[in-house]
C-alpha cells in the first residue's frame, strides 16, 4: 500500500531542506486550485511506493493566512498516514503550539526535533527521552542541514504509518472548559462522526466559521453551542478562542 507522509512546521524550521534532503529530485511543485500558494510533493528515497509532501510553512491550524488553509484542508481531506511534525530545537515552546493543534486532528504524528545542532551551539542541553514521555509523543532529533537523524526519522515515520494508529492523547483544558467540549461533542456528533472529532469540537468552541459551515448545524444546536461558549466566557473574562 502507498504510504503518505506529510511534512508540517513553522516557517524557518528547515521544512524544505529537509524535504530536499528526503526527496531529492524526485519532487515536483503543484499549486492547490484556486490558489497560489505551493505544495510540493516528491518520492521517498530508496522507498519505493512513499510519498513526502512538503506544507506550506504555518503557526496554527487557524484559517487565518492562505497557508494555514491549504495545510489544514491537506490534513483534513487527504489524510497522510503520518504527519512529521519539525520542530525548531532551538525555539521549542512557541513550534510546540502548532503541535498541539496537529495531535488534535487525530493522525498520527512523529516529532522531528530538528536544528538540533543548532541548539547545542546555543549550549541547549534538550533531554529528547524526557520530552518525549511529557508530550506522549516519539521524538527523532535531526539536522536537516547535515542529514543527521533523517534514516530514524523516515524508519520511524513508515513504522507508525504502517501501525495506522490514531491520535487519542491531547492538551487538556481546564476543567470547565473540557466540560464545555464535552457538551459541544455531543451535540455535533451527529453531524461530525468520529473523524477528526477533538479537532472540530476545539475548532467550534473557537467559533471557526468554516468548521460550522461544514457541520451545518441546524440554529437550534448554534444556539445551545453559544450559550456554552458564552458561559466559559463570562467564568474567565475572555474570548473562547484566547
Amino acid at each position: 500500500m502507498p504510504i503518505s507522509i506529510a511534512l508540517a512546521g513553522n516557517p524557518n524550521c528547515g521544512k524544505t531542506t529537509m524535504f530536499n534532503m528526503l526527496t531529492g529530485s524526485r519532487q515536483y511543485v503543484g499549486n492547490r486550485p484556486g490558489v497560489t500558494v505551493e505544495q510540493k510533493t516528491g518520492q521517498l528515497r530508496n522507498h519505493k511506493g512513499v510519498a513526502v509532501v512538503d506544507l506550506p510553512g504555518i503557526y496554527s491550524l487557524s484559517p487565518y493566512t492562505m497557508e494555514e488553509v491549504v495545510a489544514r484542508d491537506y490534513l483534513q481531506k487527504q489524510h497522510p498516514d503520518v504527519i512529521v511534525n519539525l520542530v525548531d530545537a532551538s525555539n521549542i515552546e512557541r513550534n510546540l503550539y502548532l503541535t498541539t493543534q496537529l495531535w488534535e486532528i487525530g493522525l498520527p504524528v512523529l516529532i522531528a526535533l530538528n536544528m538540533i545542532d543548532v541548539a547545542e551551539k546555543n549550549g541547549d542541553k534538550i533531554d529528547v527521552d524526557k520530552l518525549s514521555r511529557l508530550l506522549d509523543c516519539e521524538i527523532v532529533p535531526t539536522s536537516a542541514l547535515h542529514g543527521e537523524g533523517l534514516g530514524t526519522l523516515c524508519e520511524s515515520a513508515i513504522r507508525m504509518a504502517k501501525r495506522g494508529e490514531t491520535r487519542t492523547h491531547f492538551c487538556r483544558f481546564s476543567p470547565l472548559v473540557e466540560a464545555a467540549l464535552s457538551k459541544i461533542a455531543a451535540l455535533i456528533a451527529p453531524d461530525a462522526g468520529t473523524l477528526h472529532m477533538r479537532y472540530r469540537t476545539v475548532k467550534v468552541f473557537e467559533r471557526d466559521k468554516k468548521v460550522m459551515e461544514d457541520l451545518g448545524l441546524s440554529a437550534e444546536k448554534r444556539g445551545a453551542i453559544e450559550a456554552i461558549i458564552k458561559k466559559c466566557e463570562t467564568a474567565y473574562d475572555d474570548d473562547s478562542d484566547s
